[in-house]
């Protein structure tokens, strides 16, 4: 396991489009979350001891944030090889389940929506306004190991600015994370 950042990309990047099929069987785009003003898209994973910390976070964020229109999408991007047979579709939907998941959780199958968004590692996190443009690249909070001891919520922060019209702290600390486990 490789300990990565998300990379630095410049604020106001467009959303990309995509077609992944979720643990519901559906087939999501993008413009399944056009009622969205916030778009948040997580790439995730079941293995990562990154993702598994910050997990329940994440549904809470969802569950906070949802009835004042901000949309979580959780993406995995990494292969399901028999070294990570912890990725398979099937794995997700058991985690789709342990988790209590509150927001839609595809499939990068192919990793073309990973490649495309630069995603670096698990957790990677992109936070979109209601013009669909990059606002907050980085961790959720400043403990990734303990909820217990989070002093400063930043993905949260970047997510009331956004709706109260603010704008979002530039300075962002990247996410932490294992590295995506590449097809290649």
């Amino acid at each position: 396991m490789a300990l990565l950042e998300s990379l630095s990309l410049p604020m106001g990047s467009k959303v990309l489009d995509f077609k992944l099929e979720g643990t519901d069987g559906k087939k999501y785009s993008l413009e399944d979350f056009d009622q969205a003003k916030v778009l948040v898209l997580v790439f995730m994973c079941n293995h990562c001891p990154y993702v598994q910390a910050i997990w329940d976070r994440l549904v809470e964020l969802q569950a906070r944030f949802e009835e004042r229109g901000v949309r979580f999408v959780g993406i995995n991007p990494n292969t399901a090889n028999p070294e990570y047979s912890e990725e398979t579709m099937e794995k997700m939907q058991e985690h789709y389940q342990l988790y209590a998941m509150n927001f839609p959780y595809l499939e990068d199958k192919d990793q073309t929506v990973a490649l495309k968004y630069q995603a670096q590692c698990t957790p990677d996190i992109y936070v979109y306004n209601s013009e669909r443009k990059l606002s907050y690249h980085g961790r959720v909070d400043d403990n990734w190991k303990d909820a217990g001891a989070v002093e400063k919520e930043e993905l949260a922060d970047a997510l009331e600015a956004l709706l109260n019209g603010e704008a979002v702290d530039q300075l962002q600390r990247p996410a932490i994370g294992c590295s995506i486990k590449w097809v290649v």
